[in-house]
C-alpha cells in the first residue's frame, strides 16, 4: 500500500473534530502548506511568488529524507522544476464541473440550536449554597463542606464519618450534626449512607413517617425489590392491595439516585458533515467544510525549487520531500470529499421515501447496495459512514443509520426496515392497557396483521433493544 493509499484512507475515516485537528498539525509542521485566508484564492498570485526568500534553516531542522518507499511500490520521481506546471495539471484533473464542498445551505436549512448552554450548578455547588444559608458557625461549615466533598454523583456519602474526623480534625458529632443539616437539603435523600437511609429521609420529608410505605422501605426492602408482595402483606397483617399502593408511591415518587439531576455531563452538539437540502422537487447535497482551514501550497517555496543554483541539496530535497507530502495531503482531501459526496449521493437516492416521511418508510439498506450502486469497494463505504453525520429535513443520522435489515411484507411484497418495525412495536407498548399489556406473541398477530411476518424470538429480541420490560413488569408498573 502506497503512502498516498495509506493517507487517503487516514483522511477518509477521519471525524470532523480529527480531521480539523490532523490539518492543524499538518499546517503546524509542514512549512510548504499555508491557510488561504477566506479572501484569498487558493492559487498564489505571481507577485505573491515572487515575494519569496529562502528561509536560513539550521542542520538539525532539516529533516532527512526518506531514501526508500515500501518495497514494490513506485517511487515519485517527479520533476520540482515544473511543480507549477505539473500542480495546473493536478487541478485541472480534480475539477470534474462539480462542487464537493462550497455550497454555503441558506440559514434556514441549517440545524436550529435552540439553547446556549452555560455551566449548570454541579451538586457541590447546590449543597454548599444550602449549607452557607443555614449556619454560620466555622466549625459546622468546614465540617459540612468535608462531607459534601465526600459526596459521590448518586448523591450518597461513602466515607466514613471517623475516617474524615481524623484528616481534618474536627469531631465526629460535629460532622454528625453537619450531615443532619444536610439530609434536610434539596434534593431530599443526598448525603444519606445507603439505599434505605436516602429513602428514609424522602419519606420524612413528604410526611409519610409511620405509614405503610416507610415500614416497607425500613424493614422489607429486599422483598420489595423481589416483588414478594404478598410475603410483605402477610408479615405486616395488611392486604397485598395495600403493599402494591404503597410500592408504587416507592418506585414512582422516591429518588434512590438523589444526585442523578445534577450530574455533570458535557453537551456536545452533533455538526453534519453532509447537508441535504431540498430544492423545488430535488434533494440537494451540500458537504459541510466550515471549521476546516483551507490550505495550499506556500508560493515561496515553488519560486526557491526553480533557483538550481541558489539552493543546497539537502535544503532542496527537504522542500521536495514536504512538498510531495502537502500534494498527497490536499489530494487525499479532494478525495475525501468526492467520496462522501458519492457515498451521500447514493444514500438520499436509496432512502428519497425516509426524507419524504419519515422513519415508517426507512428502506432496508446494506453496504453492498451503496458500494454497487456507486462502483466502491464496501470497506470503503464502511469508512466513509463512521462517525459521519447528515443533517435531513427528518432530522440529523449518522450515515450508519441509512444503514439496516428488513423485512417484506405480505401482499404487496414492499420492503421495510427494522428500524422501522421497532418503531411499530414501541408505539404498540406506549399505547397498551397497561392493565393488560401486550404479550409478544400478540405483538406478532398484530404486526402480521399489517403484513409483516415476524417471528416471536425477534420481537422479543427487538422489545429488549429498545428496553421495554417484559409483559409482568410492565403490568406491576402500571
Amino acid at each position: 500500500m502506497t503512502p498516498q493509499l495509506q493517507q487517503a484512507i487516514k483522511l477518509l475515516q477521519l471525524s470532523r473534530l480529527e480531521l480539523a485537528q490532523s490539518l492543524a498539525q499538518e499546517l503546524v509542521e509542514n512549512p510548504v502548506l499555508e491557510e488561504v485566508a477566506l479572501d484569498q484564492t487558493d492559487e498564489p498570485t505571481e507577485a505573491e511568488a515572487e515575494a519569496g526568500e529562502l528561509p536560513e534553516r539550521s542542520p538539525d531542522e532539516i529533516a532527512p529524507v526518506r531514501e526508500a518507499e515500501v518495497e514494490g511500490e513506485t517511487e515519485l520521481k517527479t520533476e520540482f522544476d515544473q511543480v507549477g506546471s505539473r500542480w495546473d495539471e493536478y487541478i485541472d484533473e480534480m475539477n470534474d464541473g462539480r462542487d464537493y464542498g462550497t455550497i454555503e445551505p441558506d440559514e434556514n436549512d441549517r440545524p436550529s440550536y435552540d439553547q446556549m448552554l452555560t455551566r449548570m450548578p454541579s451538586l457541590g455547588d447546590h449543597l454548599s449554597w444550602q449549607l452557607h444559608l443555614s449556619t454560620s458557625d466555622d466549625k459546622l461549615l468546614k465540617a459540612g463542606e468535608t462531607i459534601i466533598g465526600n459526596i459521590d454523583d448518586d448523591g450518597y456519602l461513602r466515607t466514613p464519618l471517623e475516617e474524615m474526623a481524623a484528616d481534618i480534625g474536627v469531631a465526629v458529632p460535629v460532622l454528625e450534626k453537619a450531615l443532619g443539616l444536610i439530609h434536610n437539603f434539596e434534593p431530599l435523600g443526598v448525603g444519606a449512607r445507603d439505599l434505605t437511609e436516602c429513602l428514609l429521609i424522602q419519606i420524612r420529608g413528604r410526611e409519610l413517617a409511620g405509614t405503610l410505605v416507610e415500614k416497607i422501605v425500613r424493614d422489607h426492602l429486599p422483598d420489595l425489590e423481589k416483588r414478594k408482595y404478598q410475603h410483605i402483606a402477610k408479615v405486616l397483617n395488611v392486604t397485598q392491595q395495600d403493599v402494591m399502593e404503597a410500592s408504587k408511591i416507592i418506585i414512582h415518587e422516591l429518588e434512590p439516585k438523589p444526585g442523578r439531576p445534577y450530574a455533570v455531563s458535557d453537551t456536545q452538539y452533533v455538526v453534519p458533515d453532509v447537508y441535504v437540502v431540498k430544492i423545488e422537487d430535488r434533494y440537494v447535497i451540500q458537504l459541510n467544510d466550515e471549521g476546516f482551514p483551507r490550505v495550499r501550497i506556500n508560493p515561496y517555496y515553488r519560486k526557491i525549487l526553480a533557483r538550481k543554483d541558489e539552493v543546497d541539496k539537502t535544503t532542496r530535497e527537504y522542500i521536495e520531500e514536504r512538498l510531495r507530502s502537502a500534494q498527497w495531503l490536499i489530494k487525499g482531501m479532494e478525495q475525501r470529499n468526492k467520496t462522501i459526496y458519492k457515498v451521500a449521493e447514493s444514500i438520499v437516492k436509496f432512502q428519497t421515501d425516509f426524507l419524504e416521511h419519515g422513519i415508517a418508510r426507512l428502506r432496508p439498506l446494506v453496504l453492498r447496495d451503496v458500494a454497487e450502486d456507486i462502483s466502491m469497494h464496501e470497506s470503503t463505504i464502511s469508512r466513509v459512514t463512521t462517525s459521519k453525520y447528515m443533517h435531513t429535513p427528518q432530522g440529523i443520522f449518522p450515515l450508519k443509520f441509512f444503514f439496516t435489515t428488513g423485512f417484506t411484507t405480505a401482499g404487496t411484497g414492499t420492503e421495510i426496515s427494522s428500524l422501522t418495525v421497532k418503531d411499530v412495536i414501541q408505539k404498540m407498548v406506549r399505547e397498551e392497557d397497561s392493565a393488560a399489556p401486550l404479550k409478544d406473541q400478540q405483538i406478532v398477530d398484530a404486526l402480521k396483521a399489517q403484513g409483516i411476518d415476524i417471528a416471536r424470538r425477534t420481537v422479543a429480541k427487538y422489545r429488549e433493544e429498545l428496553r421495554i420490560p417484559p409483559t409482568s413488569v410492565r403490568k406491576r408498573m402500571g
